[in-house]
């Protein structure tokens, strides 16, 4: 993601990736390690993305956007604001109410975080993205404070009676974002 942004031009397309990640902890730029309760053998990596401490593991869909928002016309909080409506817009779709919280970034599904996002800009151009749960183990989050929330609920597709695995949620919250980015 850094080499493609910085590598970037003008002429360049913007492009949306979807991956799942091995079990690991990422503590953003703005990561207290007091967020960090209790080591699980799970790795720490410190990464350049806006926000706190997450978790990324397998059964949860990860979409990095590499988006030139200077050519877009877009600005941070209107693409974060797109992001969640995407989201919300998918779980709409799965028959379930999705929901922003002020002050705290994701989307939220009676109260607990399902999706959770940040983002890094340079030169006009965007990096990183937003993790939908999907089917996953959720005990990680246990020993982090989420997004530096302490007490955060997490829940998931499945835990909401949506049978889809990542790589499908994925592909659906992929088509839901290229719709709000008009990509």
């Amino acid at each position: 993601m850094q080499r493609f942004t910085a590598e970037r031009t003008a002429q360049t397309p913007d492009e949306l990736w979807l991956t799942e990640h091995p079990p690991v902890f990422t503590q953003g730029l703005a990561g207290k390690p007091e967020h960090l309760l209790r080591d699980l053998g799970i790795p720490v990596v410190n990464i350049d993305r806006g926000g706190q401490v997450t978790y990324h593991g397998p059964g949860q869909a990860v979409v990095y956007l590499l988006l030139d928002l200077s050519r877009r016309g877009l600005k941070v909080r209107q693409l974060v604001h797109r992001i969640e409506q995407a989201v919300i817009d998918l779980l709409a779709g799965c028959g379930l109410r999705g929901e922003r919280l002020a002050g705290a970034p994701g989307v939220y599904v009676d109260g607990a975080k399902v999706a959770a996002l940040g983002l890094r800009v340079r030169g006009g151009c965007c990096y990183h993205g937003v993790s939908l749960n999907v089917d996953m183990e959720l005990a990680p989050f246990s020993a982090i404070n989420p997004c530096g929330y302490p007490g955060l609920k997490v829940t998931q597709l499945r835990d909401l009676g949506v049978a889809d695995g990542w790589e499908a949620a994925g592909e659906k919250l992929l088509a839901q974002l290229k719709r709000q980015i008009e990509l």
